[in-house]
Protein backbone atom coordinates (compact mmCIF):
# COMPACT_ATOMS: atom_id res chain seq x y z
CA UNK A 1 0.00 0.00 0.00
CA UNK A 2 1.42 3.30 -1.60
CA UNK A 3 2.03 6.39 1.31
CA UNK A 4 -0.99 8.77 0.85
CA UNK A 5 0.24 12.29 -1.10
CA UNK A 6 -0.36 15.85 -0.79
CA UNK A 7 -1.87 16.11 -3.42
CA UNK A 8 -3.74 12.97 -3.37
CA UNK A 9 -2.11 11.95 -6.79
CA UNK A 10 -2.50 8.06 -5.90
CA UNK A 11 -6.81 8.70 -4.73
CA UNK A 12 -7.58 10.92 -7.70
CA UNK A 13 -5.95 8.92 -10.12
CA UNK A 14 -6.37 5.21 -9.29
CA UNK A 15 -7.98 4.11 -12.49
CA UNK A 16 -5.01 5.44 -14.16
CA UNK A 17 -2.51 3.25 -11.89
CA UNK A 18 -4.57 0.34 -11.92
CA UNK A 19 -4.84 0.24 -15.61
CA UNK A 20 -1.11 0.89 -15.98
CA UNK A 21 -0.75 -2.05 -13.51
CA UNK A 22 -2.55 -4.10 -15.80
CA UNK A 23 -0.70 -3.64 -18.93
CA UNK A 24 2.73 -3.67 -17.60
CA UNK A 25 3.57 -1.23 -20.09
CA UNK A 26 6.63 -0.11 -17.83
CA UNK A 27 8.65 0.69 -20.96
CA UNK A 28 6.86 3.87 -21.41
CA UNK A 29 8.40 5.34 -18.26
CA UNK A 30 11.69 8.04 -18.20
CA UNK A 31 14.96 5.96 -19.26
CA UNK A 32 17.92 6.98 -15.94
CA UNK A 33 20.43 7.17 -18.61
CA UNK A 34 20.23 10.70 -19.72
CA UNK A 35 23.43 12.57 -19.63
CA UNK A 36 23.70 15.88 -17.64
CA UNK A 37 25.05 18.94 -19.60
CA UNK A 38 25.71 22.55 -18.42
CA UNK A 39 23.65 25.04 -20.47
CA UNK A 40 25.37 27.85 -22.78
CA UNK A 41 26.17 30.49 -19.43
CA UNK A 42 25.99 34.07 -20.55
CA UNK A 43 27.09 37.28 -18.34
CA UNK A 44 25.34 39.78 -18.57
CA UNK A 45 27.35 42.23 -16.59
CA UNK A 46 29.01 42.51 -20.02
CA UNK A 47 26.30 44.59 -21.04
CA UNK A 48 27.02 47.68 -19.24
CA UNK A 49 31.06 47.61 -19.77
CA UNK A 50 30.72 48.75 -23.39
CA UNK A 51 32.40 48.43 -26.64
CA UNK A 52 33.06 45.27 -27.55
CA UNK A 53 31.78 42.74 -25.12
CA UNK A 54 28.26 44.30 -25.69
CA UNK A 55 28.05 42.65 -28.99
CA UNK A 56 29.80 39.53 -28.33
CA UNK A 57 27.28 39.12 -24.98
CA UNK A 58 23.90 39.63 -27.59
CA UNK A 59 25.27 37.35 -30.47
CA UNK A 60 25.96 34.77 -27.58
CA UNK A 61 22.03 34.92 -26.90
CA UNK A 62 21.24 35.06 -29.84
CA UNK A 63 23.40 32.07 -30.92
CA UNK A 64 22.30 29.90 -27.88
CA UNK A 65 18.61 30.95 -28.69
CA UNK A 66 19.39 29.32 -32.55
CA UNK A 67 21.16 26.37 -31.44
CA UNK A 68 19.75 25.33 -27.99
CA UNK A 69 16.42 27.45 -27.22
CA UNK A 70 17.86 27.66 -23.51
CA UNK A 71 20.51 29.35 -21.73
CA UNK A 72 21.47 30.50 -18.75
CA UNK A 73 22.45 33.93 -17.41
CA UNK A 74 24.41 35.32 -14.12
CA UNK A 75 24.30 38.94 -13.01
CA UNK A 76 21.05 39.50 -14.43
CA UNK A 77 19.80 41.95 -11.74
CA UNK A 78 17.44 39.87 -9.83
CA UNK A 79 19.07 40.08 -6.32
CA UNK A 80 19.68 36.86 -4.42
CA UNK A 81 17.69 38.26 -1.58
CA UNK A 82 14.82 38.45 -3.50
CA UNK A 83 15.27 34.92 -5.02
CA UNK A 84 15.79 33.61 -1.94
CA UNK A 85 12.67 35.23 -0.75
CA UNK A 86 10.69 33.80 -2.91
CA UNK A 87 11.66 29.89 -2.77
CA UNK A 88 11.11 30.42 1.09
CA UNK A 89 7.44 31.90 0.64
CA UNK A 90 6.46 29.22 -2.13
CA UNK A 91 7.63 26.50 0.41
CA UNK A 92 5.82 28.43 2.68
CA UNK A 93 2.43 28.31 0.40
CA UNK A 94 3.39 24.93 -0.82
CA UNK A 95 2.90 23.50 2.50
CA UNK A 96 -0.35 24.28 3.28
CA UNK A 97 -3.01 21.23 3.05
CA UNK A 98 -4.35 20.23 0.13
CA UNK A 99 -7.35 21.31 1.44
CA UNK A 100 -6.26 24.75 2.03
CA UNK A 101 -4.53 25.01 -1.06
CA UNK A 102 -7.75 23.95 -2.99
CA UNK A 103 -10.14 25.83 -1.42
CA UNK A 104 -7.41 29.39 -1.41
CA UNK A 105 -7.42 29.66 2.51
CA UNK A 106 -6.87 33.34 3.65
CA UNK A 107 -3.11 33.59 3.54
CA UNK A 108 -2.72 33.05 0.86
CA UNK A 109 -5.97 34.47 -0.95
CA UNK A 110 -4.45 33.88 -5.14
CA UNK A 111 -6.82 34.93 -7.88
CA UNK A 112 -9.59 31.84 -8.36
CA UNK A 113 -8.41 29.13 -10.54
CA UNK A 114 -4.71 29.66 -9.48
CA UNK A 115 -3.95 26.32 -8.01
CA UNK A 116 -3.59 23.46 -10.52
CA UNK A 117 -2.39 20.33 -9.74
CA UNK A 118 -1.82 16.64 -11.81
CA UNK A 119 -3.58 16.87 -15.26
CA UNK A 120 -7.16 16.55 -15.63
CA UNK A 121 -7.73 15.53 -19.20
CA UNK A 122 -4.86 12.58 -18.57
CA UNK A 123 -5.54 9.50 -20.27
CA UNK A 124 -2.76 7.18 -19.39
CA UNK A 125 0.21 7.66 -16.48
CA UNK A 126 2.49 9.20 -19.45
CA UNK A 127 0.50 12.38 -19.75
CA UNK A 128 -0.16 12.77 -16.13
CA UNK A 129 2.39 15.61 -14.46
CA UNK A 130 3.24 14.35 -10.76
CA UNK A 131 3.34 18.34 -9.56
CA UNK A 132 1.10 21.37 -8.29
CA UNK A 133 1.36 24.85 -8.62
CA UNK A 134 0.15 28.52 -8.32
CA UNK A 135 -0.31 30.19 -11.82
CA UNK A 136 -0.92 33.73 -11.25
CA UNK A 137 -1.59 36.31 -14.08
CA UNK A 138 0.44 39.52 -12.75
CA UNK A 139 -2.09 41.84 -13.16
CA UNK A 140 -3.88 39.88 -10.26
CA UNK A 141 -0.71 40.17 -7.77
CA UNK A 142 -1.48 43.72 -6.83
CA UNK A 143 -5.08 42.22 -5.91
CA UNK A 144 -4.12 39.68 -3.72
CA UNK A 145 -5.17 41.59 -0.82
CA UNK A 146 -3.59 42.92 2.48
CA UNK A 147 0.19 43.95 2.23
CA UNK A 148 1.56 40.27 3.22
CA UNK A 149 5.19 38.69 2.80
CA UNK A 150 4.09 36.42 0.03
CA UNK A 151 2.61 39.13 -2.26
CA UNK A 152 5.09 41.37 -1.57
CA UNK A 153 7.92 39.11 -2.69
CA UNK A 154 5.47 38.19 -5.77
CA UNK A 155 6.05 41.97 -6.82
CA UNK A 156 9.45 42.32 -6.36
CA UNK A 157 10.28 38.98 -8.38
CA UNK A 158 7.66 40.16 -10.95
CA UNK A 159 8.87 43.71 -11.77
CA UNK A 160 13.01 42.13 -12.23
CA UNK A 161 11.81 39.46 -14.07
CA UNK A 162 9.94 41.27 -16.46
CA UNK A 163 12.45 44.37 -16.95
CA UNK A 164 14.69 41.16 -17.93
CA UNK A 165 12.90 39.39 -19.62
CA UNK A 166 11.78 42.44 -21.94
CA UNK A 167 15.70 43.22 -22.54
CA UNK A 168 16.59 39.75 -23.45
CA UNK A 169 13.36 40.13 -26.36
CA UNK A 170 14.77 43.29 -27.50
CA UNK A 171 18.14 41.93 -28.05
CA UNK A 172 16.68 38.67 -30.20
CA UNK A 173 14.83 41.17 -32.05
CA UNK A 174 17.83 43.69 -32.76
CA UNK A 175 19.98 40.64 -33.60
CA UNK A 176 17.86 39.69 -36.19
CA UNK A 177 17.90 43.56 -37.69
CA UNK A 178 14.83 44.30 -36.14
CA UNK A 179 14.65 47.63 -33.80
CA UNK A 180 11.17 46.90 -32.41
CA UNK A 181 9.45 47.92 -29.66
CA UNK A 182 6.68 45.65 -30.52
CA UNK A 183 7.76 43.54 -27.09
CA UNK A 184 7.15 46.75 -25.03
CA UNK A 185 3.79 47.41 -26.63
CA UNK A 186 2.23 44.03 -26.60
CA UNK A 187 4.27 42.48 -23.01
CA UNK A 188 2.59 44.09 -20.45
CA UNK A 189 2.76 42.87 -16.68
CA UNK A 190 -1.18 43.02 -17.57
CA UNK A 191 -0.73 39.80 -19.86
CA UNK A 192 2.50 37.92 -18.09
CA UNK A 193 2.35 35.09 -15.37
CA UNK A 194 3.93 33.66 -12.38
CA UNK A 195 4.01 29.92 -12.15
CA UNK A 196 5.34 29.06 -8.67
CA UNK A 197 5.73 25.13 -8.94
CA UNK A 198 6.05 21.71 -6.27
CA UNK A 199 6.96 18.66 -7.37
CA UNK A 200 6.46 16.35 -4.33
CA UNK A 201 8.83 12.96 -3.64
CA UNK A 202 6.95 10.21 -6.57
CA UNK A 203 7.09 6.88 -5.51
CA UNK A 204 6.02 5.78 -8.68
CA UNK A 205 9.00 7.44 -10.78
CA UNK A 206 10.28 6.97 -13.86
CA UNK A 207 6.77 6.23 -14.75
CA UNK A 208 5.46 9.25 -14.14
CA UNK A 209 6.94 12.70 -15.24
CA UNK A 210 6.80 15.87 -12.80
CA UNK A 211 5.84 17.89 -15.98
CA UNK A 212 5.00 16.00 -19.49
CA UNK A 213 7.07 16.73 -22.53
CA UNK A 214 6.04 20.30 -24.37
CA UNK A 215 7.14 23.48 -25.64
CA UNK A 216 5.92 26.64 -23.83
CA UNK A 217 3.13 28.71 -25.69
CA UNK A 218 4.73 32.09 -24.75
CA UNK A 219 7.82 34.14 -26.30
CA UNK A 220 10.58 33.68 -23.55
CA UNK A 221 10.38 31.93 -20.08
CA UNK A 222 12.83 33.16 -17.23
CA UNK A 223 13.29 29.82 -14.69
CA UNK A 224 14.73 30.28 -11.33
CA UNK A 225 14.98 26.72 -9.43
CA UNK A 226 16.65 24.65 -6.48
CA UNK A 227 19.50 22.44 -6.80
CA UNK A 228 17.29 19.41 -6.88
CA UNK A 229 17.48 19.02 -10.96
CA UNK A 230 14.77 17.15 -12.48
CA UNK A 231 14.57 19.62 -15.82
CA UNK A 232 15.40 17.87 -18.97
CA UNK A 233 15.36 18.97 -22.61
CA UNK A 234 15.80 17.77 -26.18
CA UNK A 235 19.47 18.55 -27.64
CA UNK A 236 20.55 17.06 -31.10
CA UNK A 237 17.09 14.37 -30.52
CA UNK A 238 18.40 12.94 -27.46
CA UNK A 239 16.84 13.71 -23.75
CA UNK A 240 19.36 15.52 -21.58
CA UNK A 241 19.33 16.85 -18.03
CA UNK A 242 20.18 20.27 -17.08
CA UNK A 243 22.97 20.63 -14.44
CA UNK A 244 21.87 23.04 -11.66
CA UNK A 245 23.61 26.20 -11.27
CA UNK A 246 22.27 28.14 -8.05
CA UNK A 247 23.64 31.12 -9.44
CA UNK A 248 21.82 31.49 -13.04
CA UNK A 249 18.47 31.72 -14.07
CA UNK A 250 17.46 30.03 -16.94
CA UNK A 251 15.97 31.31 -20.28
CA UNK A 252 14.16 29.67 -22.98
CA UNK A 253 12.34 30.34 -26.46
CA UNK A 254 8.46 30.40 -26.45
CA UNK A 255 6.85 29.09 -29.64
CA UNK A 256 5.66 32.58 -30.44
CA UNK A 257 9.62 33.67 -30.24
CA UNK A 258 9.81 30.62 -32.66
CA UNK A 259 7.25 31.86 -35.20
CA UNK A 260 8.12 35.59 -34.91
CA UNK A 261 11.40 34.56 -35.47
CA UNK A 262 10.37 32.29 -38.38
CA UNK A 263 12.14 29.38 -37.38
CA UNK A 264 15.58 31.15 -36.20
CA UNK A 265 15.13 31.07 -32.72
CA UNK A 266 13.81 27.45 -31.32
CA UNK A 267 11.38 26.24 -28.43
CA UNK A 268 12.62 23.51 -28.18
CA UNK A 269 10.50 20.05 -26.02
CA UNK A 270 12.07 19.84 -22.24
CA UNK A 271 9.99 18.57 -19.63
CA UNK A 272 10.98 17.46 -16.03
CA UNK A 273 11.86 14.06 -13.91
CA UNK A 274 9.84 13.52 -10.79
CA UNK A 275 12.31 12.28 -8.21
CA UNK A 276 11.66 9.42 -5.97
CA UNK A 277 12.86 10.78 -2.53
CA UNK A 278 13.12 14.82 -2.51
CA UNK A 279 10.26 17.34 -3.51
CA UNK A 280 11.71 20.18 -6.09
CA UNK A 281 10.62 23.93 -5.94
CA UNK A 282 10.79 26.12 -9.10
CA UNK A 283 9.48 29.77 -10.17
CA UNK A 284 8.75 30.58 -13.88
CA UNK A 285 7.95 33.91 -15.08
CA UNK A 286 6.22 33.56 -18.80
CA UNK A 287 6.49 36.45 -21.03
CA UNK A 288 3.22 36.96 -23.00
CA UNK A 289 1.56 39.16 -25.19
CA UNK A 290 -2.62 40.15 -24.61
CA UNK A 291 -4.65 37.87 -26.26
CA UNK A 292 -5.24 39.98 -28.82
CA UNK A 293 -2.16 40.40 -30.67
CA UNK A 294 -1.07 39.11 -34.04
CA UNK A 295 2.07 37.09 -34.33
CA UNK A 296 3.42 37.23 -37.65
CA UNK A 297 6.94 36.87 -39.14
CA UNK A 298 9.50 39.25 -39.29
CA UNK A 299 10.74 37.42 -42.34
CA UNK A 300 9.37 38.31 -46.23
CA UNK A 301 8.73 34.30 -46.34
CA UNK A 302 6.77 33.25 -43.49
CA UNK A 303 6.55 29.34 -42.80
CA UNK A 304 3.46 30.29 -40.48
CA UNK A 305 0.46 32.41 -40.80
CA UNK A 306 -0.72 34.93 -38.77
CA UNK A 307 -2.56 33.92 -35.78
CA UNK A 308 -3.41 35.63 -32.82
CA UNK A 309 -2.47 34.55 -29.36
CA UNK A 310 -5.71 33.78 -28.56
CA UNK A 311 -6.23 31.56 -31.31
CA UNK A 312 -3.01 29.59 -30.53
CA UNK A 313 -4.30 29.18 -26.70
CA UNK A 314 -7.29 27.78 -28.08
CA UNK A 315 -5.98 25.63 -30.70
CA UNK A 316 -3.50 23.92 -27.66
CA UNK A 317 -6.33 23.37 -25.87
CA UNK A 318 -8.77 21.72 -28.10
CA UNK A 319 -5.31 19.65 -28.82
CA UNK A 320 -5.45 18.31 -25.27
CA UNK A 321 -8.45 18.04 -24.63
CA UNK A 322 -9.13 15.84 -27.95
CA UNK A 323 -5.42 13.83 -28.29
CA UNK A 324 -3.62 14.22 -24.28
CA UNK A 325 -1.14 16.67 -25.74
CA UNK A 326 -0.29 19.78 -27.17
CA UNK A 327 0.43 20.36 -30.70
CA UNK A 328 1.46 23.78 -31.06
CA UNK A 329 3.48 24.96 -33.77
CA UNK A 330 2.59 23.01 -36.29
CA UNK A 331 -1.00 23.63 -36.87
CA UNK A 332 0.08 27.43 -38.08
CA UNK A 333 2.85 25.82 -40.73
CA UNK A 334 1.36 27.13 -44.22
Amino acid sequence: MMEESDPPFMEFYKNLFDDHDRSKKNHNGVSDDVEEWELPMIDLGRLDRGGWEIADCKREIAEASRKWGFFQVINHGVSADILEKMRCEQIKAFKKTYHEKSSNHRDLNFPVGSYRWGTPSATCLKQLAWSEAFHVPLSDISNMGGVTSLRTTMEQFATTVSELAEMLAEILAEELGHKSIFFKENCLPSTCYLRMNRYPPCPVSPHVCGLMPHTDSDFLTILHQDQVGGLQLVKDGKWIAVKPNKEALIINIGDLFQAWSNDVYKSVEHRVVANRQTERFSTAFFFCPSYDTVIQSCAEKSIYRRFSFKEFRQQVQDDVKKHGYKIGLPRFIL
